[in-house]
């Protein structure tokens, strides 16, 4: 599953390096050399988490982390704030304006990428490539694979997406409106129903090794994944 990172920076050797980098480990990487660029590509389509630079040449990255804190539809993105500027003051600044990390430059391509994978485990387990396994039913990203107890499912990209989903929410109630926006994109315009339609799929999908049974429907709330 393609995590995708938006890069906002504006030096070209440091945004090429990083995302040589991420594409090596497997993420999708965007870019955007200015503010007003990186809001136009995250009003089009959120991604999964932001790697952005204190200083750019239109506006501060702190203003529009700020910004993004500051509406609902990107309160929860993640943000890591990548800057020269290493006093402990500025550092407390970026993260009391929200981001979820604070790297300094110079950094190694490898602490950055641990602290990409730290801070999408912390607030969007969904996007990380790490496998999840609940009774006996095991998913692994990285090789779009889904096993129940030992047996290769077959399902849907879609079905896919939808069961990373629950699984990495287990025992949370998900409202339909909720998975729409996680799994299809809040960006996609249809109908919630059309969830229901999917889980059915999908359990039909799990009913080979008995898996089904994990799919609960919430009457009135939409459905939870049973952590056993």
């Amino acid at each position: 599953m393609n995590t995708r990172i938006l890069i906002v920076e504006d030096e070209p050797a440091i945004r090429e390096l990083i995302a040589v980098n991420l594409r090596h480990a497997g993420y999708l990487p965007e870019f955007a050399s200015d503010a007003r660029s990186a809001r136009r590509q995250i009003d089009e389509h959120l991604p999964d988490l932001i790697l952005l630079d204190w200083m750019l040449p239109d506006a501060s990255g702190v203003d529009l982390a700020r910004q993004l804190r500051a509406e609902a539809r990107t309160r929860e993105l993640p943000i890591i704030m990548l800057t020269a500027r290493a006093q402990e003051s500025d550092k407390l600044t970026g993260l009391e304006t929200g981001a979820d990390d604070y790297i300094t430059k110079p950094f190694s391509p490898p602490e950055l990428l641990a602290r990409i994978k730290a801070v999408l485990r912390r607030v969007a387990p969904a996007a990380t490539e790490d496998a999840v396994e609940i009774a006996g039913l095991r998913l692994d990203p990285k090789t779009y694979r889904v096993t129940g107890n030992g047996t290769l499912l077959e399902m849907s990209p879609t079905e896919f997406k939808l069961l990373h989903f629950m699984m990495k929410h287990a025992d949370r109630v998900l409202s339909r409106a909720r998975l729409l926006d996680s799994v299809w994109g809040d960006h996609v315009f249809i109908e919630e129903r059309t969830v229901d339609v999917h889980i059915r799929r999908l359990r039909l999908a799990l009913q080979t090794s008995g898996h089904d049974r994990l799919i609960e429907t919430i009457r009135g709330g939409g459905y939870r994944f049973l952590p056993a």
